[in-house]
């Protein structure tokens, strides 16, 4: 300290220091979780996306859904691919995109005899994740960086994804 100056304004600076970097501590851990956050939400979505996107190589058909057990259902897939072949049972995971009785263009898991659907409908419904972490992340994003327009396009870019997601696969 100066010994010209008084005691009040040093502790002012001190203060006006230390707000500032807990305020930069703050917007650094929230945009650290927001990050994290949509990273989970294209990590968890990319590994069902990929089979469903990048269809090349890939056996692609149609399966007609014949029975259902549990959280899984199976059927006699039809190939439409070249290079693909007919198989008397595929299984599909079953959730509000598959009904026992319905036909469903789908694409095979490589090496495995697990269809994802495929089309417009199963692209949206890969990415369904990342539209929840959208959703999740506009919360951080408008609570903890106080960016009031950047947290509504995240939210209404992630309740979009959802509901066209939801009118797709019906």
């Amino acid at each position: 300290m100066i010994p010209a100056m008084p005691a009040s304004a040093s502790n002012a600076r001190a203060r006006r220091a230390s707000v500032s970097a807990v305020r930069f501590g703050r917007v650094a851990a929230t945009g650290v979780v927001a990050v994290l956050i949509l990273f989970a939400g294209v990590w968890g979505s990319w590994g069902t996306a990929q089979h469903v996107m990048l269809t090349k190589g890939r056996e692609r058909g149609t399966v007609e859904v014949t029975s259902c057990a549990g959280d899984r259902c199976s059927g006699p897939f039809r190939p439409v691919s070249a290079g693909a072949r007919a198989r008397a049972r595929v299984e599909i995971a079953q959730s509000v995109a598959v009904r026992k009785g319905r036909t469903y263009d789908v694409v095979l898991k490589p090496g495995t005899a697990d269809a994802l659907r495929s089309g417009p409908a199963g692209v949206l419904y890969a990415w369904v994740p990342l539209g929840g972490a959208l959703l999740l992340a506009s919360v951080v994003v408008a609570g903890g960086l106080r960016l009031t327009r950047v947290a509504w396009g995240l939210a209404l870019s992630g309740a979009g994804l959802l509901t066209v997601a939801f009118v797709a696969v019906r």
